[in-house]
């Protein structure tokens, strides 16, 4: 049966993990990728930052040779980073044990990955592999499939979802309001201009995943 795993590492053992030495409050979060040999999730996005150069973010590293800006919206860029494949970490076990990443977050106390494997032999597998080469991952879930994500779960980010529930249960959407997004932000750590951004993006994905007859907007 299909298997999906959740594991994690140290923020300073993933390439990308450099940084959190610079912009220690950003979530780094890598696109859904299916392994190949010569494409290894080719873009990510950084959130949760408002910064002129956010290539000079990222300091050195064996595992990456060139990282470029594609786009930025507000406080989240999109970024296309070229792997040294050779470098022997997780995204490179990952292709040599031909397991699916479906999703992978980076903060800077851990990143958090999770793959699919045809079943739990895979998995092991992997486990195995990383082991073998002395690279930190924690298994902390191991179970069957889950059911598909709906439209809404798909579109909305993991910072734009953290913000709307803390604003949920602060009150932010009642009348009168409870608090303001002032307030919000200094809860989350972000600026006012970066709460608005999440909310109104947030709240954007959730209508377009849900109301009739409206296209999903893109990120």
């Amino acid at each position: 049966m299909a298997t999906e795993a959740t594991f994690t590492i140290p923020s300073a053992q993933f390439p990308l993990g450099t940084v959190f030495e610079q912009l220690p409050d950003v979530t780094i979060e890598l696109e859904r990728i299916i392994p190949a040999q010569d494409v290894v999730v080719p873009y990510f996005w950084v959130r949760g930052t408002v910064v002129d150069d956010i290539e000079g973010a990222f300091t050195g590293h064996s595992g990456v040779r060139d990282i470029r800006l594609v786009d930025s919206v507000e406080d989240e860029y999109l970024l296309r980073v070229e792997w040294a494949l050779e470098y022997s970490g997780v995204l490179s076990t990952l292709v040599e044990t031909e397991i699916p990443l479906i999703k992978a977050v980076g903060t800077n106390q851990q990143w958090t990955f999770d793959v699919r494997g045809d079943d739990r032999s895979d998995i092991a597998a992997f486990q195995q592999r990383c082991r073998e080469l002395d690279i930190p991952i924690v298994l902390t879930e191991v179970h069957a499939l889950t059911p598909v994500e709906t439209g809404a779960e798909r579109a909305v980010t993991e910072t734009q979802q953290e913000a709307l529930v803390l604003a949920y249960q602060r009150g932010y959407f009642e009348s009168p309001r409870k608090v303001t997004m002032e307030d919000i932000g200094d809860e989350l750590g972000i600026s006012q201009q970066a709460v608005a951004s999440r909310l109104r993006r947030g709240i954007k994905h959730i209508l377009g995943s849900t109301l009739p007859d409206t296209e999903q907007p893109d990120r």
